[in-house]
């Protein structure tokens, strides 16, 4: 089989036959990732990942926060400068250190296996379960609006419609790599449409109505209705009603607008999970990222000026669905293209949690982290078939559990805490190995400006929901008897080991698994260099 990148892969199709002529259905010896991800694919995962549901949910949150309109447009345009900081080093990281994995990699790789771990854990157990069970949920929920318009649809029917959607998505990548970056392609175009059509039409309701503001009016809370506009309710982007507010807002309430933000921006670091998938990714990696994060930024500051050009900002904060308000008061018979709209991007980000999970459970094995089995991929399709159905199994688990609103605080707590362990490695690695050959290197003064930023955050989460982050690292810190005891723990009884090599041997055969066989293109190179040439610019990629 050929990957994209044109190196020859060594699966090798079974040979030998049965006894009544049959094909012998036999296992190969070697088999390695195939190379599907270009360029165009590796900016679709990265845009695919961040516009999931958050653009559809945030924007009231951080209204709420920022107490202005003005400032809330400040916080977006910010937050997409943060998720670009964050992403320049992520792709230092990403071509210094080529595995799949992402975070749990970088840090297995700069501090040691019980942090990586700690890292996994929490992810496996709590981040990716519960981030997919809401977006499932919300899939539904937008699915079954039309068919129960007047209620809310029943609990059941969004559970068995999520869980049906999550087995068709896994089925689709355990099938093929290619299949589901085309579908991840699609859908991420049908995204961009919708929020275009959101951006267009809020743009004719700027460009084409009058606004008549009133001398006499005070803030957007104290006017309660605002004053009639000819083409809509957008006074609120005029400079004098932009930065109006009846009190200004505290630090704290500023830093839960970021985090509102940076949950519509979470994802940027994606296709990290799956950097030994993408073709020559010492060049697409870092070009996919410095595409994909201003286009979603744009995109989202658009998005919210267009919400802001037919809704008042009182209306924006009593709707529950931004979107669906939106279309109502100006598609009219149209205005079901917005459920519609969010549906299908909801769908496309399940197909890009899955594909990217799975990568994280197969990155863990194969580190001896999990159980081997999950290191393994199907002889044909080169795909981690275990890793996924252990990623789908959670979910559904976290499905039936019912409530999964009240991880989500959790979650984010450990997503942020990650994100700055890893960022933090990076400059430890700095330290720690001066001379590696680091294809880019971004300048100091990012990874910095990145963690101050962090910090600050993670301090006001601290101060403000203590009991949340609390119990976020009772979860994360449950992984450390489980990794003495299941890792670092060799001398075990033997009836375990006999255990797990028979459950492995059946699950190789059921799923028609092995191990697969690291490219030495990919990780080659020299281990130190000395070039220590000044004047070079920090961003561009060393020869």
């Amino acid at each position: 089989m050929e990957g994209q990148s044109g190196s020859r892969s060594t699966c090798s199709r079974p040979r030998g036959t049965e006894p009544d002529g049959r094909k012998k259905k036999k296992i190969p010896d070697r088999v390695t990732l195939k190379k599907e991800i270009g360029l165009l694919s590796a900016c679709t995962i990265i845009i695919g990942n961040i516009i999931g549901s958050g653009i559809f949910i945030s924007p009231k949150g951080v209204l709420e926060h920022s107490g202005s309109v003005g400032l809330a447009l400040v916080v977006w345009v910010l937050g997409g400068c943060i998720a670009a900081l964050g992403s320049l080093c992520y792709a230092e990281l990403g071509v210094t250190i080529p595995k799949s994995g992402g975070d749990y990699s970088y840090v297995t790789e700069i501090f040691g296996g019980l942090m990586g771990f700690l890292l996994l854990w929490s992810a496996v157990l709590i981040m990716y379960p519960t981030t997919l069970a809401v977006i499932a949920l919300t899939f539904s929920s937008y699915v079954l609006q039309p068919v129960f318009p007047d209620c809310l649809p029943p609990y059941m029917a969004t559970r068995m419609l999520s869980a049906t959607c999550l087995l068709l998505l896994t089925w689709v990548n355990c099938s093929s790599v290619r299949m589901a970056t085309r579908i991840q392609d699609v859908f991420t175009v049908g995204k961009l449409l919708a929020l275009g059509l959101i951006i267009l039409v809020g743009l004719v309701q700027i460009v084409g109505g009058e606004c008549a503001l009133s001398p006499a009016a005070g803030s957007w809370r104290e006017r309660g209705t605002p004053v009639c506009c000819v083409a809509g309710n957008y006074e609120a982007l005029a400079p004098p009603g932009a930065f109006s507010w009846d009190r200004a807002p505290s630090v704290g309430q500023i830093a839960l607008a970021f985090l509102q933000a940076s949950f519509a921006f979470s994802g940027w670091n994606f296709l990290n999970y799956v950097t030994e998938e993408v073709v020559d990714p010492r060049r697409n990696l870092p070009r996919a990222i410095y595409i994909s994060i201003p286009l979603v930024t744009f995109v989202y500051t658009l998005t919210n000026i267009a919400y802001f050009s037919s809704m008042s900002p009182e209306e924006l904060l009593s709707s529950n669905a931004v979107a669906v308000t939106f279309g109502e008061k100006l598609l009219g018979a149209f205005s079901v293209v917005m459920p519609i709209s969010v549906a299908l991007s909801t769908f496309g980000g399940i197909n890009g949690y899955l594909f990217t999970a799975s990568r994280l459970c197969f990155s863990g094995a194969r580190e001896g982290h999990l159980p081997s089995l999950l290191a393994m991929i199907h002889c044909q399709s080169c795909t981690p078939i275990p890793a996924l159905l252990v990623c789908c199994a959670a979910t559904i688990v976290i499905l039936c559990i019912g409530e999964t609103h009240n991880l989500i605080n959790y979650v984010s707590f450990i997503n942020y805490l990650s994100y700055g362990v890893t960022i933090a490695g990076l400059l430890f690695y700095r330290w720690k190995r001066p001379g590696l050959y680091r294809p880019i290197k971004v300048t100091l003064l990012v990874p910095v400006c990145y963690l101050m930023f962090w910090a600050l955050l993670l301090g006001f989460s601290l101060y403000s929901e203590p009991v949340v982050c609390g119990v976020g690292l009772v979860i994360m810190l449950t992984g450390v008897p489980v990794y003495f005891l299941g890792v670092h723990w060799k001398k075990r009884p033997k009836c375990i080991y006999n255990f797990i090599e028979r459950a492995t041997s059946v699950g190789q055969s059921l799923c028609f698994v092995v191990f697969p066989q690291l490219d030495p293109v990919e990780v080659s190179g020299p281990p130190e260099w000395t070039d220590r040439a000044s004047g070079r610019s920090s961003l561009s990629a060393h020869p």
